[in-house]
């Protein structure tokens, strides 16, 4: 499948709130009339919460100003705290639907906890994609290439210096300091962690030997830890000698140098079309309504960036209160399909159309 070019982000908002164009009465959800606004959305009033993955937020940003300047009386609160508090919000019935750059896990209960929360199937529903930039601040590097091995092992402590004789092998001419290499990592919980960590897992097994998952980076890693990705990001710029991986955005709004990964068919720099490349064979593993996907982060395909994540919106088929599981259903519906044009700009990769059907559908059952 084949995703659309879609420019650089503008800008990166860690807080989104925003206001409707005019103000509902007050109640939570208090209609949801489900009527057609301009431009063909199915408008619902009141308040809708959310919350989770910092990777997304640029795209909620627009998602929601765009659903509430059309939907009079919609007012809609994504808190972009990382995917996994997102998560345990949405398990402990604190938000209506959860952001989170991995779909729920079911080795770690998240499905059973999602399911009892809900009372229906719970949904992971992929609603765009973005490669995750390694960023990095080295004085007189403006063009760093590095492998998945030694990406692996600079990030597990057994590479600590910028001079080491396997990254030299790999740039040469570059002129690499002898100064130590400073990793940065996401402390929080973190989807953005669990991708990066599966690309580490499928390429060299034998530095990285831990189960990916979203809240471990503090035990595999050896650096420092920031949360969420703007805290990574800035500690990358203000720091001399650091590395640290980032959703692409925020590599872009910190101005970052970005590392060029060579997994075998030459250096590929990250970016939208390079991280297309890379999700063409995703397939979905999800049953039923739900579209988990899963990545081939061990693609060799010439062209492809490996590192990507896609990000999911998590709900519930059917939700206990009818009015949230309508304005749920109105929004994302709103997401899945004009909201895919507001993309293009803001760092990250619409769905295909092959995929953005497969949603289409999804969204359509919940209520």
């Amino acid at each position: 499948m084949k995703l659309n070019r879609v420019g650089i982000a503008a800008g990166v908002l860690l807080t989104v709130t925003a206001l409707a164009a005019c103000s509902s009465s007050g109640s939570k959800k208090d209609n949801n009339a489900g009527g057609n606004g301009a431009g063909g959305i199915a408008c619902s009033s009141g308040d809708l919460k959310a919350e989770g993955s910092t990777a997304q937020a640029n795209a909620m940003t627009a998602w929601i100003n765009a659903y509430e300047k059309k939907c009079s009386g919609a007012k809609i609160n994504y808190n972009p705290t990382g995917s996994g508090a997102g998560v345990s919000q949405f398990n402990a019935n604190q938000v209506d639907f959860a952001g989170s750059d991995s779909a729920l896990d079911p080795t770690k209960g998240e499905v059973a906890a999602a399911q009892k929360r809900c009372g229906s199937t719970p949904l992971d529903l992929p609603m765009v994609v973005g490669p995750i930039a390694l960023g990095y601040k080295l004085s007189g590097v403006d063009k760093l290439v590095l492998t998945p091995e030694l990406i692996t092992k600079i990030f597990t402590g057994k590479i600590t210096k910028w001079d080491d004789a396997a990254i030299a092998a790999v740039n040469s001419g570059a002129k690499l300091p002898s100064s130590a290499i400073n990793v940065v990592y996401r402390s929080d919980a973190s989807g953005t962690t669990a991708n990066f960590e599966k690309f580490l897992a499928a390429n060299d097994a034998t530095d990285f030997t831990a189960q990916p998952a979203k809240d471990n980076a503090n035990q595999v890693f050896k650096g420092q830890g920031k949360a969420g990705s703007q805290g990574v990001a800035s500690a990358i710029s203000s720091t001399e000698g650091s590395i640290g991986y980032v959703e692409y955005s925020f590599a872009v709004n910190g101005s970052l140098n970005t590392v060029s990964v060579d997994s075998g068919s030459g250096p590929v720099d990250v970016s939208k079309d390079s991280a297309s490349a890379a999700v063409a064979d995703a397939q979905v593993t999800g049953t039923g309504d739900d579209l988990t996907l899963k990545i081939n982060y061990a693609t060799k395909a010439k062209g492809a960036y490996p590192i990507v994540l896609v990000t999911y919106e998590i709900a519930c088929t059917k939700y206990s209160d009818a009015a949230a599981g309508k304005f749920v259903k109105n929004f994302l519906d709103y997401t899945v399909n004009g909201g895919q044009s507001l993309l293009a700009g803001l760092g990250y990769a619409p769905l295909p159309s092959s995929l953005q059907a497969k949603v289409k559908t999804s969204v359509a059952k919940i209520s």
